[in-house]
Protein backbone atom coordinates (compact mmCIF):
# COMPACT_ATOMS: atom_id res chain seq x y z
CA UNK A 1 0.00 0.00 0.00
CA UNK A 2 0.94 3.57 -1.01
CA UNK A 3 -0.39 6.70 -0.12
CA UNK A 4 0.51 9.67 -2.20
CA UNK A 5 0.61 13.16 -1.00
CA UNK A 6 -0.10 16.19 -3.77
CA UNK A 7 -1.24 19.63 -3.97
CA UNK A 8 0.27 22.50 -5.73
CA UNK A 9 3.73 24.20 -4.58
CA UNK A 10 3.33 25.60 -1.52
CA UNK A 11 0.43 24.53 -0.32
CA UNK A 12 2.32 22.88 2.33
CA UNK A 13 2.77 19.60 1.30
CA UNK A 14 6.15 18.85 1.84
CA UNK A 15 5.98 20.14 5.31
CA UNK A 16 2.97 17.62 6.23
CA UNK A 17 5.05 15.00 4.41
CA UNK A 18 8.00 15.98 7.16
CA UNK A 19 5.36 16.30 9.84
CA UNK A 20 4.20 12.76 8.71
CA UNK A 21 7.82 10.78 8.71
CA UNK A 22 10.13 13.14 10.21
CA UNK A 23 11.99 12.78 6.89
CA UNK A 24 13.94 15.31 5.52
CA UNK A 25 11.83 16.44 2.65
CA UNK A 26 12.92 19.62 1.19
CA UNK A 27 10.56 22.50 2.00
CA UNK A 28 10.36 26.42 1.06
CA UNK A 29 7.86 28.98 -0.55
CA UNK A 30 8.11 28.67 -4.00
CA UNK A 31 7.10 26.89 -6.93
CA UNK A 32 8.59 23.13 -7.63
CA UNK A 33 10.63 22.59 -4.54
CA UNK A 34 9.78 18.64 -4.46
CA UNK A 35 11.55 17.85 -7.97
CA UNK A 36 11.70 14.11 -7.51
CA UNK A 37 9.09 12.84 -5.34
CA UNK A 38 10.00 11.86 -1.96
CA UNK A 39 9.43 8.37 -0.12
CA UNK A 40 9.15 7.98 3.46
CA UNK A 41 7.28 5.68 6.00
CA UNK A 42 4.15 7.61 8.19
CA UNK A 43 2.22 5.52 10.84
CA UNK A 44 -1.39 5.15 11.33
CA UNK A 45 -2.88 4.25 14.83
CA UNK A 46 -4.71 2.22 16.66
CA UNK A 47 -5.54 0.30 19.90
CA UNK A 48 -3.37 -1.88 21.03
CA UNK A 49 -4.40 -5.50 21.64
CA UNK A 50 -2.06 -5.63 24.78
CA UNK A 51 -3.73 -4.40 27.34
CA UNK A 52 -6.61 -6.81 26.57
CA UNK A 53 -4.23 -9.56 27.09
CA UNK A 54 -2.06 -7.92 30.16
CA UNK A 55 1.04 -7.99 27.75
CA UNK A 56 3.83 -6.08 26.79
CA UNK A 57 3.56 -6.16 22.70
CA UNK A 58 7.49 -5.66 21.27
CA UNK A 59 5.99 -5.50 17.17
CA UNK A 60 8.46 -6.08 14.80
CA UNK A 61 7.41 -2.97 12.69
CA UNK A 62 6.09 0.51 13.97
CA UNK A 63 6.47 0.88 17.82
CA UNK A 64 3.40 1.20 20.70
CA UNK A 65 3.59 3.97 23.16
CA UNK A 66 1.02 4.46 25.81
CA UNK A 67 -1.23 1.67 24.79
CA UNK A 68 -1.63 2.74 20.59
CA UNK A 69 0.07 1.19 18.04
CA UNK A 70 1.84 3.19 15.25
CA UNK A 71 1.35 1.05 12.25
CA UNK A 72 4.15 2.15 9.73
CA UNK A 73 2.66 3.34 6.60
CA UNK A 74 4.89 3.95 2.64
CA UNK A 75 4.36 7.71 1.75
CA UNK A 76 4.61 9.65 -1.42
CA UNK A 77 5.31 12.88 -1.37
CA UNK A 78 4.80 14.15 -5.29
CA UNK A 79 5.88 17.09 -6.66
CA UNK A 80 3.60 20.11 -6.64
CA UNK A 81 0.69 19.98 -9.38
CA UNK A 82 0.29 23.13 -11.61
CA UNK A 83 -3.06 23.22 -14.33
CA UNK A 84 -2.13 21.33 -17.37
CA UNK A 85 -0.08 18.81 -15.93
CA UNK A 86 -2.06 16.29 -17.96
CA UNK A 87 -1.02 18.78 -20.82
CA UNK A 88 3.26 17.57 -19.81
CA UNK A 89 3.45 21.80 -18.36
CA UNK A 90 5.36 21.78 -15.10
CA UNK A 91 7.03 18.19 -15.36
CA UNK A 92 3.49 17.41 -15.14
CA UNK A 93 3.37 13.58 -16.94
CA UNK A 94 6.33 13.05 -15.13
CA UNK A 95 4.51 14.02 -12.00
CA UNK A 96 0.89 12.19 -12.90
CA UNK A 97 2.91 9.00 -13.34
CA UNK A 98 5.09 9.26 -10.13
CA UNK A 99 1.30 9.76 -8.69
CA UNK A 100 -0.17 6.27 -10.13
CA UNK A 101 1.94 4.62 -7.84
CA UNK A 102 -0.03 5.49 -5.31
CA UNK A 103 -3.24 3.72 -4.14
CA UNK A 104 -5.23 6.24 -2.47
CA UNK A 105 -4.15 10.62 -2.73
CA UNK A 106 -4.27 13.08 0.58
CA UNK A 107 -4.54 16.04 -1.30
CA UNK A 108 -3.29 18.97 0.53
CA UNK A 109 -4.77 22.60 -0.15
CA UNK A 110 -3.40 25.57 1.60
CA UNK A 111 -7.17 26.37 3.13
CA UNK A 112 -6.28 29.98 4.79
CA UNK A 113 -6.08 31.01 0.44
CA UNK A 114 -2.59 32.71 0.73
CA UNK A 115 -1.56 31.26 -2.13
CA UNK A 116 -3.02 30.89 -5.94
CA UNK A 117 -3.11 28.62 -8.32
CA UNK A 118 0.31 28.86 -9.22
CA UNK A 119 1.79 28.39 -5.54
CA UNK A 120 2.53 31.87 -5.18
CA UNK A 121 2.15 33.96 -2.17
CA UNK A 122 -1.14 35.90 -1.71
CA UNK A 123 -3.25 38.28 0.85
CA UNK A 124 -4.74 35.41 3.22
CA UNK A 125 -8.58 34.71 2.53
CA UNK A 126 -7.93 36.04 -1.03
CA UNK A 127 -7.66 33.01 -3.41
CA UNK A 128 -10.31 30.12 -3.00
CA UNK A 129 -9.16 26.75 -2.09
CA UNK A 130 -11.83 24.94 -3.89
CA UNK A 131 -9.96 25.86 -6.89
CA UNK A 132 -7.18 23.64 -6.07
CA UNK A 133 -9.50 20.55 -5.22
CA UNK A 134 -11.44 21.41 -9.00
CA UNK A 135 -8.38 21.68 -10.91
CA UNK A 136 -6.93 18.17 -9.37
CA UNK A 137 -9.97 16.61 -9.91
CA UNK A 138 -9.89 17.74 -14.15
CA UNK A 139 -5.72 17.18 -14.18
CA UNK A 140 -6.75 13.33 -12.91
CA UNK A 141 -9.97 13.03 -15.08
CA UNK A 142 -7.89 14.45 -18.08
CA UNK A 143 -4.50 12.17 -17.69
CA UNK A 144 -7.46 8.97 -17.50
CA UNK A 145 -9.24 10.23 -20.28
CA UNK A 146 -6.01 10.64 -22.11
CA UNK A 147 -5.18 7.09 -21.49
CA UNK A 148 -8.34 5.45 -22.21
CA UNK A 149 -8.59 7.28 -25.28
CA UNK A 150 -5.33 6.96 -26.95
CA UNK A 151 -6.16 4.64 -30.09
CA UNK A 152 -9.73 4.71 -29.54
CA UNK A 153 -11.48 4.21 -32.62
CA UNK A 154 -9.55 1.60 -33.66
CA UNK A 155 -9.50 -0.33 -30.10
CA UNK A 156 -13.39 -0.03 -30.20
CA UNK A 157 -13.29 -1.76 -33.87
CA UNK A 158 -11.35 -4.24 -33.33
CA UNK A 159 -13.02 -4.95 -29.84
CA UNK A 160 -16.44 -5.35 -32.43
CA UNK A 161 -15.27 -7.27 -35.27
CA UNK A 162 -13.12 -9.51 -32.76
CA UNK A 163 -16.42 -10.12 -30.99
CA UNK A 164 -14.12 -9.51 -27.78
CA UNK A 165 -15.41 -8.55 -24.30
CA UNK A 166 -15.28 -4.87 -23.91
CA UNK A 167 -14.79 -4.92 -19.91
CA UNK A 168 -11.91 -7.55 -20.64
CA UNK A 169 -10.12 -5.77 -23.15
CA UNK A 170 -10.43 -2.38 -21.59
CA UNK A 171 -9.27 -4.01 -18.29
CA UNK A 172 -6.20 -5.64 -19.80
CA UNK A 173 -5.49 -2.10 -21.45
CA UNK A 174 -5.86 0.15 -18.41
CA UNK A 175 -4.33 -2.86 -16.54
CA UNK A 176 -0.98 0.06 -15.30
CA UNK A 177 -3.90 2.30 -13.23
CA UNK A 178 -5.01 -1.18 -11.74
CA UNK A 179 -8.95 -0.73 -13.28
CA UNK A 180 -10.31 -4.50 -13.27
CA UNK A 181 -13.04 -5.88 -15.66
CA UNK A 182 -15.33 -5.77 -12.64
CA UNK A 183 -15.30 -2.10 -12.68
CA UNK A 184 -15.41 -1.71 -16.11
CA UNK A 185 -18.63 -3.83 -16.07
CA UNK A 186 -20.18 -1.66 -13.51
CA UNK A 187 -19.85 0.90 -15.27
CA UNK A 188 -21.06 0.35 -18.47
CA UNK A 189 -24.40 -0.70 -16.64
CA UNK A 190 -24.42 2.18 -14.49
CA UNK A 191 -24.27 4.68 -17.55
CA UNK A 192 -26.28 2.22 -19.56
CA UNK A 193 -23.98 2.10 -22.61
CA UNK A 194 -24.26 -0.61 -25.36
CA UNK A 195 -21.47 -3.35 -24.33
CA UNK A 196 -21.50 -4.38 -27.80
CA UNK A 197 -20.76 -1.21 -29.86
CA UNK A 198 -18.17 0.43 -28.16
CA UNK A 199 -17.26 2.70 -30.98
CA UNK A 200 -20.66 4.15 -30.75
CA UNK A 201 -19.59 5.60 -27.19
CA UNK A 202 -19.39 9.81 -27.24
CA UNK A 203 -16.88 12.06 -25.97
CA UNK A 204 -19.13 12.63 -22.77
CA UNK A 205 -19.68 8.91 -22.62
CA UNK A 206 -15.49 8.66 -22.52
CA UNK A 207 -14.87 11.53 -20.04
CA UNK A 208 -17.86 10.03 -17.40
CA UNK A 209 -15.86 6.37 -17.66
CA UNK A 210 -12.34 7.95 -16.98
CA UNK A 211 -13.81 10.19 -13.93
CA UNK A 212 -15.37 7.56 -12.22
CA UNK A 213 -12.51 4.81 -12.81
CA UNK A 214 -10.58 7.94 -11.22
CA UNK A 215 -12.66 8.17 -8.40
CA UNK A 216 -12.61 4.55 -7.98
CA UNK A 217 -9.31 3.87 -8.17
CA UNK A 218 -7.48 6.72 -6.37
CA UNK A 219 -10.11 7.51 -3.30
CA UNK A 220 -8.66 11.07 -1.97
CA UNK A 221 -8.89 12.59 1.05
CA UNK A 222 -8.43 16.63 1.62
CA UNK A 223 -6.06 17.90 4.12
CA UNK A 224 -7.32 21.11 4.91
CA UNK A 225 -3.56 22.55 5.69
CA UNK A 226 -2.73 25.83 7.37
CA UNK A 227 -5.76 26.07 9.21
CA UNK A 228 -4.16 28.23 12.13
CA UNK A 229 -4.39 31.18 9.69
CA UNK A 230 -7.41 33.84 10.81
CA UNK A 231 -10.35 33.52 8.88
CA UNK A 232 -9.17 29.96 7.93
CA UNK A 233 -12.32 28.24 9.39
CA UNK A 234 -14.59 29.91 7.11
CA UNK A 235 -13.21 28.48 4.20
CA UNK A 236 -13.06 25.32 6.20
CA UNK A 237 -17.06 25.45 6.27
CA UNK A 238 -17.39 26.33 2.54
CA UNK A 239 -15.74 23.41 1.36
CA UNK A 240 -17.33 20.62 3.37
CA UNK A 241 -20.56 22.05 2.15
CA UNK A 242 -19.36 22.58 -1.75
CA UNK A 243 -17.74 18.98 -1.42
CA UNK A 244 -19.19 16.42 0.50
CA UNK A 245 -18.45 13.29 -1.18
CA UNK A 246 -15.36 14.34 0.30
CA UNK A 247 -13.50 13.81 3.86
CA UNK A 248 -12.30 17.01 5.01
CA UNK A 249 -9.70 17.33 7.70
CA UNK A 250 -8.45 20.73 9.30
CA UNK A 251 -4.57 20.56 9.95
CA UNK A 252 -1.57 22.30 10.71
CA UNK A 253 1.42 20.67 9.33
CA UNK A 254 3.82 23.49 10.99
CA UNK A 255 2.57 22.66 14.34
CA UNK A 256 2.32 18.96 13.85
CA UNK A 257 6.25 19.17 12.92
CA UNK A 258 6.86 21.68 15.03
CA UNK A 259 5.73 18.98 18.18
CA UNK A 260 7.22 16.33 16.95
CA UNK A 261 10.65 17.76 16.87
CA UNK A 262 10.05 19.51 20.25
CA UNK A 263 9.47 15.57 21.30
CA UNK A 264 12.48 13.83 19.64
CA UNK A 265 14.66 16.78 21.74
CA UNK A 266 12.79 15.75 24.46
CA UNK A 267 11.31 19.07 25.35
CA UNK A 268 7.87 17.73 25.41
CA UNK A 269 5.94 14.89 25.85
CA UNK A 270 3.55 14.27 22.71
CA UNK A 271 1.52 11.16 21.12
CA UNK A 272 0.62 11.81 17.37
CA UNK A 273 -3.08 12.71 17.42
CA UNK A 274 -3.51 13.60 20.61
CA UNK A 275 -4.93 17.27 21.63
CA UNK A 276 -2.72 18.19 24.46
CA UNK A 277 1.52 18.03 25.39
CA UNK A 278 3.35 18.13 28.29
CA UNK A 279 6.28 20.43 29.04
CA UNK A 280 9.14 18.18 30.53
CA UNK A 281 11.38 20.88 31.96
CA UNK A 282 10.12 24.82 31.12
CA UNK A 283 13.67 26.07 32.05
CA UNK A 284 15.01 24.58 28.21
CA UNK A 285 12.97 26.50 26.83
CA UNK A 286 13.23 30.34 25.52
CA UNK A 287 10.61 33.01 25.36
CA UNK A 288 9.89 32.48 21.57
CA UNK A 289 9.35 28.06 21.73
CA UNK A 290 7.46 29.11 24.57
CA UNK A 291 5.14 31.83 22.62
CA UNK A 292 5.12 28.98 19.68
CA UNK A 293 3.95 26.04 22.02
CA UNK A 294 1.35 28.41 23.38
CA UNK A 295 0.09 29.72 19.70
CA UNK A 296 -0.27 25.83 18.98
CA UNK A 297 -1.94 24.82 21.76
CA UNK A 298 -4.53 27.77 21.72
CA UNK A 299 -5.34 27.75 18.14
CA UNK A 300 -4.26 24.55 17.25
CA UNK A 301 -5.33 21.76 19.48
CA UNK A 302 -8.02 23.11 21.65
CA UNK A 303 -9.75 24.43 18.94
CA UNK A 304 -9.10 21.27 16.34
CA UNK A 305 -8.65 18.86 19.00
CA UNK A 306 -5.62 17.49 17.16
CA UNK A 307 -3.00 18.72 14.59
CA UNK A 308 -5.08 17.00 12.09
CA UNK A 309 -1.63 15.02 10.72
CA UNK A 310 -2.52 12.16 12.48
CA UNK A 311 -6.16 11.85 11.62
CA UNK A 312 -5.54 12.35 7.84
CA UNK A 313 -3.26 9.39 7.65
CA UNK A 314 -5.59 7.49 9.43
CA UNK A 315 -8.76 8.26 7.26
CA UNK A 316 -6.71 7.72 4.24
CA UNK A 317 -5.94 4.01 5.01
CA UNK A 318 -8.75 3.06 7.57
CA UNK A 319 -11.99 4.79 6.22
CA UNK A 320 -11.14 4.96 2.43
CA UNK A 321 -8.95 1.97 1.83
CA UNK A 322 -10.96 0.36 3.99
CA UNK A 323 -8.20 -1.79 5.88
CA UNK A 324 -8.33 -3.59 9.08
CA UNK A 325 -5.49 -4.29 11.78
CA UNK A 326 -4.96 -7.63 12.64
CA UNK A 327 -2.48 -8.28 15.30
CA UNK A 328 -1.22 -12.21 14.66
CA UNK A 329 -0.70 -14.60 17.35
CA UNK A 330 -0.12 -18.87 17.77
CA UNK A 331 -3.47 -20.43 19.34
CA UNK A 332 -1.42 -21.27 22.47
CA UNK A 333 0.79 -18.11 22.84
CA UNK A 334 0.59 -14.61 21.45
CA UNK A 335 4.09 -14.13 20.65
CA UNK A 336 5.68 -15.12 16.89
CA UNK A 337 8.46 -17.74 16.80
CA UNK A 338 11.43 -14.94 17.64
CA UNK A 339 9.70 -14.30 20.76
CA UNK A 340 8.03 -10.84 19.42
CA UNK A 341 4.84 -9.91 21.53
CA UNK A 342 1.99 -9.63 18.97
CA UNK A 343 4.27 -8.61 16.63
Amino acid sequence: MLVGIVGKPSCGKSTFFKAATLAEAEIANYPFTTIKPNHGVGYVKVECADKDFNVQCNPRFGYCLNGIRFVPVDLLDVAGLVPGAYKGLGKGNEFLDDLNQAHVLIHVIDISGSTNEKGEPVEPLSYDPSEDIKFLEVELDMWYLRNLTKGWEKFARQVQQEQQEIQKALAKQLSFLRITENMIEDLIKKLNLNQEKPSEWTQDNLKQIASELRKITKPMIIAANKIDVPGAEKNLEKIKKQFPDYITIPCSAESELALKEAAKHEIIDYTPGQNNFTIKDESKLNEKQKSALEFIKTNVLEKYNSTGIQEVLDAAVFKLLKYIAIFPGGVNKLADKDGNVLP
